[in-house]
């Protein structure tokens, strides 16, 4: 029997070989302040009572779970859909920016700076400083600034400054080096909100657990619509994954369920255009931690692709990098046309225009077998900010 405590992260911040904190000496009091606090604090009763609240009545939770019956009659198997874009801002990346947005106000921090690829979860973020009446400073980069427009002028209605990352890639990996960057400058009165399972320990777990209500839903409704709490395999895309950790939270030591991530191939795993980590990269050090990245032979970070923008990263979380590792997960790429297609699928089956991160993980249907199986899979986010991105690529 698989225990879950091989799978969540020790005292000194690591899954398995992969994790820690890497951080340049001017950071280490800020990470060593979340480390000795975060727990204690996240279990304080008047803490707990605020997150819920605000799950329930702003955010919108639970979320439903769908069985998609035409999806479901395709592929001869009961699919239920986990829907996280019907949360507040469109996805899940607010149920993790609620949490750290408390956690900021009892360590009495009075600014918040964050990265963004997709955009969700700078829109998140800007979402609730407004709440909170907090400044907020958003890195994203320049080219996603272009290709995820709506959610740039989202962030800017609620009160986001934008700063454009122009170096590299300018993608989801240079946005982060750019908020770090920031934060080394501003490192006592200023939160870094880290967006997924990335990062030096104790982001990793914090987003993860912040996340796991996907998974404690999934639970009871699974109980509600098929008496038993777990389902044959959970599907979710991965990038640095934290709405995979989410929903693979409550079933790491169920080795009943299996585990399926899809990552981005891109342009394809033999072509250079590609950010499937775990088919092309190598252990390394990557923003903070130690995990599973692309690189150079001499340790310099390749530049991922994606058309999307989140899954636009070239490392993945290292729960993530432990899950592969150990075997515990199935990791399976994904490129961009076989994401296409699934999207439009989905819209087509089930009326559910998908962010195209989540057509990735729809994808993985068509890659592994699910024939007379039930079937989880996270629906991460809505695609109204994908629009043009389907429309530019216009084979529906």
């Amino acid at each position: 029997m698989i225990s879950k405590e091989n799978y969540k992260v020790n005292s000194n911040g690591y899954y398995g070989k992969f994790g820690g904190a890497y951080v340049p000496e001017m950071l280490l009091p800020n990470i060593l302040e979340l480390q000795e606090n975060y727990l204690e604090i996240t279990s304080r009763p008047s803490f707990k009572k605020e997150f819920d609240y605000l799950l329930k009545d702003y955010v919108g939770r639970p979320t439903p779970l769908y069985l998609a019956q035409r999806m479901s009659e395709k592929y001869q198997a009961q699919i239920f859909l986990k829907r996280e874009d019907l949360c507040h801002t469109g996805a899940h990346k607010v149920n993790n920016t609620i949490g750290q947005i408390l956690l900021a106000k009892v360590l009495n921090k009075k600014k918040i700076i964050a990265e963004t690829g997709a955009g969700q979860h700078g829109v998140a973020t800007a979402t609730v400083c407004a709440l909170m009446g907090m400044e907020c400073i958003i890195y994203m980069g320049a080219v996603d600034m272009v290709r995820q427009r709506p959610n740039v002028e989202r962030m800017k209605i609620l009160g986001a400054e934008i700063r454009a990352a122009e170096s590299g890639s300018k993608t989801l990996k240079d946005a982060t080096n750019e908020a770090m960057r920031h934060w080394i400058n501003h490192p006592t009165d200023t939160h870094y909100i880290i967006g997924s399972v990335v990062g030096p320990h104790p982001y990793p777990d914090l987003v993860a657990r912040f996340q796991s209500v996907i998974s404690e839903e999934i639970k009871y409704q699974l109980i509600a619509q098929i008496g038993k709490d777990y389902p044959d395999m959970v599907i979710a895309c991965v990038g640095g994954g934290s709405n995979a950790a989410g929903a693979f939270y409550h079933y790491l030591d169920r080795p009943e369920v299996q585990l399926i991530a899809a990552e981005a191939a891109g342009l394809g795993i033999d072509n250079k255009k590609s950010a499937a980590t775990t088919f092309l990269g190598s252990e390394g050090i990557l923003h903070g931690s130690k995990t599973l990245l692309m690189q150079t032979a001499d340790g310099q970070v390749t530049e991922p692709y994606s058309i999307s923008a989140g899954l636009d990263y070239p490392g993945i979380g290292p729960i993530h990098a432990h899950l592969f590792d150990s075997g515990r997960a199935h990791f399976c790429a994904v490129t961009d046309e076989e994401a296409m297609h699934a999207g439009i699928g989905l819209s087509r089956l089930e009326g559910i225009i998908p962010a195209i991160e989540t057509a990735h993980a729809i994808s993985a249907l068509d890659k592994i077998e699910v024939k007379d199986k039930i079937v989880v899979i996270n629906v991460s986010g809505r695609g109204d900010k994908d629009l043009d991105t389907y429309i530019s690529w216009g084979k529906y």
